[in-house]
């Protein structure tokens, strides 16, 4: 019986130890998250720059269902994927550092080319940018 009590007693501090360390991060920190959503928006600002270029619409929308699913597997619940995806400040977040990666690669305000030359090179290296491009 002693051994029994004492057995339950660890399984209890074990758990009450190992509950901090499976508390989820924010997802504005989960890092394939936010890696997805920042390539999608790298593409995206491609696609509606460059002429030739045009985006995998249906490829895409099948990633996000993914990215969802990715993130309903790590115990996210869908209120906070709803409200993250909705977070104005999350947003101008993923966005600036999108804008961050195109300036870093070439990209210019007034210069269309700029972006199709980062988004041709995304399709040859077949990165995840790349994957959610075409050419036109």
């Amino acid at each position: 019986m002693k051994t029994l009590k004492a057995l339950t007693a660890a399984a209890i501090a074990l758990t009450a130890l190992a509950a901090p360390a499976a508390a989820l991060e924010p997802l504005s920190q989960e890092k394939y998250v936010n890696d997805r959503l920042i390539a999608a928006r790298i593409a995206d600002r491609i696609r509606k720059t460059c002429p030739t270029i045009n985006a995998r619409i249906f490829y895409a929308y099948g990633e996000a269902r993914k990215l969802q699913s990715y993130a309903r597997k790590k115990g996210y619940s869908d209120e906070q994927i709803d409200a993250f995806l909705d977070s104005k400040t999350e947003k101008k977040r993923i966005y600036a550092v999108a804008e961050d990666y195109l300036a870093r690669n070439g990209a210019k305000k007034n210069d269309p080319e700029s972006f199709c030359r980062i988004g041709r090179a995304e399709m040859q290296k077949k990165t995840i940018i790349g994957s959610l491009l075409v050419a036109k």
